[in-house]
C-alpha cells in the first residue's frame, strides 16, 4: 500500500511548529508557568527552613524556633500542593487546546486533499495521525513540556542557591548535569527512528483492523478467520518487539543516570561530612544541602522520563505535518469564476490523463462535444476509461494535458464549489452516512423542508419504503447502511443527488442494484428531470434500455472513444459496440432464467 508523502519545503521543525501552537493560549501558558514559577519557590524554600530549625532550633535546643520552622514547613508544602495543581491544570488545558486546534486543523485537510491522495494514502495511518499522533503531542504538552520547563528551572535555581552555599560541594554536584545531558542526548539522536517506526506500525495494524471491521461478511464467508487472526497477530508482535526495542533502549539509559546520581550522594555525603567534622559546615547546612541535592537529582530524572515521549512527540508532530503539508493538487485558480449558468455545450479537447504513480494512460486523446439538454451514455469493457471521463468534469482530478470545457470556458478556471454545486453525480459505490434517512436525503442541502425531502424520495422511488418505517424519514440508518439492500441504498443516493441545484447530472451506473422494473420507473422520473432541470446528462450505462434512450452512446475501449453516435449507428457501425450488447443480453436472460 501507498505510505503517506511528506513535504518537502516544512517551514520549521514539527515540534517547533507545536510550540508555536501555544502563542494561541498566552493568558493560559502564562498561569501554567506563574503556577511553576511559585512551585519552584515553595520548593527552595523549604530545605531552608529544615536548616533554620535543625541549626536554630534543635542544636540550640530553641522549641520556639522548632515550632515556627515546622508551621511554616506546613505553609509551604499547602503552597506546593496548590501550585502544583495550578501548573498540571493550566498545562492540561492547554494540552487540550493544541490537540483541539490540531485535530481540526488536519481534519480540515483531509477534506480539502485531492483524490489523488487519498488513493495514494491507507485510511489507517490518516485515522492513527488523527488518534495517536495528535495523542501524543497532547501527552507532550500537558506533561513532558511542562517538566522540562520546570526542570530547567528547578536545576538554575537550585544550582544558583547551591554556589552560594558551599560551591565546593555545588561544583561536584553539578557535575552531573552535563554528564546526564550526555547520556539524555545520545539516547534521543539513536532512537528518533525507533519512535517514528512505532507509530507507523500502529497505522498498518489499524488497517488490518479496519479492513476486517469494514469486511466481516467476506471474512466469514471465505471462512478467513483463523488467516485474519494470523495477519493481525503477526503485525502486533511485530508492534510488540518495536516497543520492546524502545523499553530496551531507555533501560540501557537511565541506570546510568541512576548510577551517577547515586555516586554523586555519596560524595556529597562523605566531602560535607568531614566539613561538618571540622566546623567549616553545619548539620544543617548539610541536610538542607543534601535537599537540594534531590531537586537537583529530580529534574534530570525528570528530563529523562521526559525524553522518550518527546522523542514520540517529534515522530508524531512530523506524522502530523506531512499531512498539514501535502500539496492540494486540485484547487482554484486565481480569479476563478463562479458557474452560474449552463447552455450545455461540454467539450473534452485532445484529453489525455494519466493517474498520478500510474505508467499507463487511463484517457488517450478523446475529444467530443455535447449538445444542449443532450443525454450522453458512456459504454465500455471495465477499465476502459468510463469512470475516468466524469471525474474529469467536476474537477475530481484534473486532465494531463488537453482541457474540459464547459460552455468554452476551462473547468481550472471556474470555482470548485460553485462548479461541483451544480453538478448532481451519484457514485456507483453508494455511501450512507450516520443518521436518519431524512438528514442523509437533505445532505447536500440541510435547509431542504420535509416536502423538497419526500418529492426528491419519490421521484427515486424510495418514498413509498420509507413511509411504512416505523419512524418514516426520522429513522436511524445503520452503519454504512447496514439493514438496507443495495437497491434501497441507491435508491435513497439518487434522491441525495436530486435534492442539489443541479444543472449537469452525471449518473454513475446509478441503478444497478436494483430490479429492472424499478429501474425503468426510476429512469422514467429522471428521463422528465433531465429535460426540465438539466442542461446536459451523463449515463455510465449497464443496462440496455438506457442505452437506448441515450441521445448518443461515447464506445469507449481501452482509454480511447472508439465510436460515437445513437443506438442504431453503433448497432450498424460497431462490432465492439454489438458484442458488449450481446453480453448484456446473456446476463439478463441468465438473470430472469435464475
Amino acid at each position: 500500500m501507498a505510505k503517506l508523502k511528506s513535504s518537502k519545503n516544512a517551514p520549521r521543525q514539527p515540534l517547533n511548529r507545536v510550540l508555536h501552537q501555544l502563542s494561541y493560549y498566552r493568558l493560559i501558558s502564562l498561569g501554567a508557568i506563574a503556577s511553576l514559577l511559585l512551585l519552584t519557590v515553595a520548593n527552595a524554600i523549604t530545605p531552608q527552613l529544615f536548616r533554620w530549625g535543625i541549626d536554630q532550633g534543635i542544636a540550640q535546643q530553641n522549641l520556639r524556633v522548632v515550632l515556627i520552622s515546622g508551621a511554616w514547613m506546613v505553609v509551604a508544602a499547602i503552597a506546593r500542593g496548590i501550585f502544583n495543581f495550578g501548573q498540571t491544570f493550566w498545562a492540561e488545558s492547554v494540552s487540550q487546546g493544541v490537540a483541539y486546534d490540531l485535530r481540526n486543523q488536519i481534519f480540515s485537510k483531509i477534506e480539502n486533499l485531492s483524490f489523488s491522495y487519498h488513493d495514494r494514502s491507507q485510511t489507517s495511518q490518516l485515522l492513527t495521525r488523527v488518534t495517536s499522533d495528535i495523542e501524543q503531542i497532547r501527552t507532550f504538552v500537558g506533561t513532558s513540556l511542562i517538566q522540562v520547563i520546570g526542570a530547567v528551572v528547578t536545576l538554575v535555581s537550585i544550582a544558583v542557591i547551591l554556589l552560594i552555599m558551599n560551591w565546593q560541594l555545588a561544583l561536584i554536584t553539578l557535575a552531573i548535569v552535563p554528564l546526564a545531558s550526555w547520556v539524555l542526548i545520545r539516547f534521543l539522536q539513536r532512537n528518533g527512528d525507533l519512535f517514528r517506526q512505532v507509530q507507523e506500525q500502529l497505522g498498518d495494524l489499524n488497517a488490518v483492523l479496519q479492513e476486517n471491521l469494514l469486511g466481516i461478511r467476506v471474512v466469514k464467508a471465505f471462512v478467513r478467520e483463523r488467516a485474519e487472526r494470523s495477519r493481525y497477530t503477526n503485525l502486533n508482535e511485530e508492534l510488540i518487539d518495536t516497543n520492546m526495542k524502545t523499553i530496551r533502549a531507555i533501560r540501557g539509559t537511565f541506570p546510568i543516570i541512576f548510577l551517577l546520581s547515586n555516586l554523586i550522594t555519596v560524595v556529597v555525603i562523605g566531602f560535607g561530612g568531614v566539613q561538618v567534622i571540622n566546623g567549616s559546615f553545619s548539620i544543617g547546612e548539610l541536610v538542607a544541602f543534601n535537599s537540594y541535592l534531590l531537586f537537583i537529582l529530580q529534574p534530570i530524572l525528570l528530563i529523562g522520563f521526559a525524553a522518550p515521549a518527546i522523542a514520540q512527540a517529534e515522530a508524531s508532530a512530523e506524522r502530523i505535518y506531512e499531512v498539514v503539508d501535502a500539496e492540494i493538487e486540485i484547487r482554484d485558480r486565481p480569479g476563478a469564476a463562479t458557474f452560474d449558468r449552463c447552455g450545455g455545450r461540454i467539450t473534452f479537447e485532445n484529453v489525455r490523463f494519466r493517474y498520478p504513480g500510474s505508467t499507463t494512460e487511463a484517457l488517450k486523446g478523446i475529444s467530443f462535444e455535447t449538445k444542449p439538454k443532450e443525454l450522453i451514455a458512456i459504454l465500455g469493457m471495465t477499465g476502459s476509461g468510463k469512470s475516468t471521463i466524469i471525474n474529469l468534469i467536476p474537477r475530481f482530478y484534473d486532465v494531463t494535458s488537453g482541457a474540459v470545457r464547459i460552455d468554452g470556458r476551462d473547468v481550472r478556471d471556474i470555482s470548485l464549489a460553485s462548479l461541483r454545486s451544480r453538478i448532481g453525480i451519484v457514485f456507483q459505490d453508494t455511501t450512507l452516512f450516520s443518521g436518519t434517512i431524512g438528514d442523509n436525503i437533505a445532505y447536500a442541502k440541510q435547509d431542504a423542508t420535509l416536502d423538497e425531502i419526500i418529492d426528491a424520495a419519490k421521484t427515486a422511488h424510495i418514498h413509498d419504503f420509507i413511509s411504512d418505517l416505523p419512524d418514516g424519514y426520522d429513522t436511524i440508518i445503520g452503519e454504512r447502511g447496514v439493514g438496507l439492500s443495495g437497491g434501497q441504498k441507491q435508491r435513497i443516493a439518487i434522491a441525495r443527488t436530486l435534492l442539489t441545484d443541479y444543472r449537469i447530472l452525471i449518473l454513475d451506473d446509478s441503478t444497478s442494484a436494483v430490479d429492472a422494473k424499478t429501474a425503468a420507473q426510476i429512469q422514467d422520473s429522471l428521463d422528465d428531470l433531465m429535460q426540465r432541470k438539466t442542461c446536459t446528462s451523463f449515463v455510465i450505462a449497464q443496462r440496455i434500455s438506457t442505452v437506448k434512450n441515450a441521445d448518443r452512446i461515447l464506445l469507449m475501449d481501452q482509454g480511447r472513444l472508439v465510436a460515437q453516435g445513437s443506438h442504431e449507428e453503433l448497432l450498424a457501425m460497431s462490432p465492439l459496440y454489438g458484442a458488449i450488447l450481446e453480453s448484456q443480453v446473456k446476463q439478463t436472460q441468465q438473470g430472469v432464467q435464475q
